[in-house]
């Protein structure tokens, strides 16, 4: 990954922690911080899926990618924090 596919990808990241809460509504234990979080590892989680299921390694997640990737990790955050309270 070059450095310009990964300052997109932050980029895109912090957008999407907000859309996946938006997507996913419900109170989440979370501030902005954490969200933006969330949508950046969520960036780098739905390149990792897109390289998986479509075999190129110079694929970089885009934004339908990125909303996945993010959702996921939203609801495996909701798990664990389900079960630590």
């Amino acid at each position: 990954m070059g450095l310009f596919e990964l300052i997109w990808t932050v980029i895109i990241g912090v957008v999407i922690g907000f859309v996946a809460r938006f997507v996913l509504p419900g109170k989440d234990p979370m501030g902005l911080i954490m969200t933006a979080i969330l949508g950046i590892a969520g960036s780098f989680v739905g390149t990792f899926l897109g390289r998986m299921l479509f075999g190129r390694s110079s694929y970089s997640a885009g934004f339908i990618m990125s909303v996945i990737g993010a959702v996921i990790l939203l609801l495996l955050y909701r798990m664990i924090a389900k079960r630590s309270a």
